[in-house]
C-alpha cells in the first residue's frame, strides 16, 4: 500500500513541477486546499483491460481504442488530511461521446489473492456504433462522510481517449 501512495504522490509532484506553479508553496496548495474545503484528492489512468493477466498489452497505458476494445479506467481517492487511501469512496466514470453521456460505476479492485491492488476499476467496451473521435470523461468519487472529488485528464488532444478505425 505504501508503494501505491508513494507512486501517487510522485505523480502529483511531477504534474505540479511540470506546471506553471512549480514552487514549493504551489506544491503544497492542492492538498491544503482539498483538506480545508472537504474534497477528496482523486486521480487515475486509462489502460487496455483485456481481462487476461499476463497477456501482452493487458493493463498497458493507452489512449487509442478501436470499436469493441475494452477501455480500463483506474482511480484512487486520497483523504487530504491523512494522505491515505479513502476506502469508503464510491466512484463513477462519466463518458461523453457521439452526443451522449454514459455513467459507468467503478468497483474496488483488491481481492484476497491480489491485496496490493488498492484502487478502483471500471471497464467500458467501445460500442460498435461509437463514432471515431475523442471521448471526454471525468471520474467522480464520494465517501461515507459526503466528501467528493473529481479527476479530469490533462486537456491535451493527443493524450485524450480517442476512438479510432
Amino acid at each position: 500500500m505504501h508503494r501505491v501512495i508513494t507512486a501517487i504522490f510522485a505523480f502529483a509532484a511531477i504534474a505540479l513541477i511540470g506546471s506553471d506553479a512549480g514552487s514549493a508553496a504551489a506544491f503544497q496548495a492542492p492538498a491544503a486546499s482539498a483538506a480545508s474545503d472537504g474534497r477528496l484528492v482523486v486521480f487515475g489512468d486509462v489502460t487496455l483491460f483485456l481481462g487476461k493477466p499476463g497477456a501482452p498489452g493487458n493493463c498497458a497505458l493507452q489512449s487509442r481504442f478501436k470499436r469493441g476494445e475494452p477501455v480500463g479506467f483506474r482511480a484512487i481517492a486520497i483523504d487530504p488530511v491523512t494522505g491515505e487511501r479513502e476506502p469508503s469512496a464510491q466512484f463513477v466514470v462519466h463518458l461523453t461521446y457521439g452526443g451522449q453521456t454514459q455513467d459507468v460505476p467503478m468497483r474496488y479492485r483488491a481481492t484476497a489473492a491480489q491485496p496490493e491492488r488498492q484502487f478502483w476499476v471500471a471497464k467500458w467496451i467501445v460500442p460498435a456504433t461509437a463514432p471515431t473521435g475523442i471521448v471526454r470523461y471525468t471520474v467522480t468519487a464520494k465517501d461515507k462522510n459526503g466528501r467528493t472529488g473529481e479527476w479530469k485528464p490533462f486537456v491535451v488532444e493527443d493524450s485524450q481517449v480517442t476512438i479510432v478505425e
